[in-house]
């Protein structure tokens, strides 16, 4: 968005962020779903990194990375759900641009953080199921913190750049964010200078870190599906299957939000439709994550039985 007259304008230093104002007789009803919403989140995914952490048998590459995705959740969600539950509540709206950009970089990074480990599990899983026998040899403890730590770096490194040429645009007003975060698109759309370099890269490095993860993790379960029929037992597949179920369940959710979010809504749908969708990947993906997870898992249930059974004895 261009002015030809931004340099006689005064630039803003805070942000008002709209929330959902257009519903205020709803905001008693909402801030009690989403703090227990948010509550549910953090406490599921914290509770699966604490039982993967105490449990050796789960020192596995599988819940290792899992231990990484559920620490994610529970920081993608207390970067925006504190600040909204004070949006409806206390009607605390204004956010300065420094704590909006901040609040936007986390966002992006942790977003396109989560593509890229969902990729990496997938490769696991293709390893466990098409290469078992070499599985051990493949994914080795170094090589789980290389994917790891290297999904992480990648993509702070990459939002970083969208996030230095957002800090040098300059915002003269309106101040308003019709949001309940500071998202790219409501925040750009706010400067009063030439923002088409910055929607371009920024454009550029969501693609590749979420249209590469999803090829590969597409590719991936193609091989372990053809690898899943070709076994003769029913029982065989059955059990081959369930060890990528949950995987798959996460991927189904997290992508179909993004779709939702992103691709579903047109030009003309409300921006009350647009918050919704956005509601769907910050606030009940998150939360749905460890339900999957716990949900069909043997091993996690173990896990969980043994260390209620050890609290009660000990109680006793």
């Amino acid at each position: 968005m261009v002015s030809l007259s931004w340099e006689n304008q005064t630039a803003i230093v805070e942000f008002v962020l709209g929330g959902f104002s257009s519903i205020r007789q709803l905001n008693i009803f909402l801030f009690m779903m989403f703090f227990i919403f948010y509550i549910l989140t953090a406490c599921g995914n914290i509770l699966i990194v604490l039982l993967v952490l105490f449990n050796r048998h789960l020192h596995t590459p599988m819940y290792f990375f899992l231990v990484n995705l559920s620490f994610l959740e529970v920081w993608y969600t207390s970067n925006i759900v504190p600040k909204m539950l004070l949006i409806i509540i206390a009607e605390q709206k204004t956010i300065s641009v420094a704590g909006c950009l901040a609040q936007f970089y986390f966002f992006g990074s942790l977003a396109a953080t989560e593509c890229l480990l969902l990729a990496v599990m997938s490769y696991d899983r293709y390893l466990a199921i098409c290469q078992p026998l070499r599985y051990p040899i493949l994914m080795t403890g170094p090589l789980c913190i290389r994917l790891a730590a290297g999904s992480w770096l990648c993509c702070f490194l990459l939002t970083a750049i969208t996030m230095v040429l957002l800090s040098r645009l300059t915002f003269c007003g309106p101040s308003e964010i019709d949001h309940f975060f500071c998202d790219f698109s409501p925040l750009v759309h706010l400067s009063c200078m030439d923002t088409s370099l910055t929607e371009t890269i920024a454009y550029a490095t969501s693609s590749a870190v979420t249209l590469v993860p999803f090829f590969l993790i597409t590719a991936s379960y193609s091989c372990i599906l053809t690898a899943i029929l070709r076994i003769p037992s029913g029982m065989g597949r059955k059990k081959a299957f369930s060890t990528c179920s949950s995987h798959l369940t996460m991927v189904m959710v997290f992508y179909g939000t993004l779709i939702a979010t992103y691709l579903v809504p047109s030009a003309n749908s409300s921006q009350l439709l647009r918050k919704g969708s956005s509601l769907l990947y910050t606030i009940l993906t998150p939360m749905f994550n460890p339900i999957i997870y716990s949900l069909r898992n043997r091993d996690i249930h173990t896990a969980l039985k043994n260390c209620v059974s050890k609290k009660l004895c000990f109680l006793r």
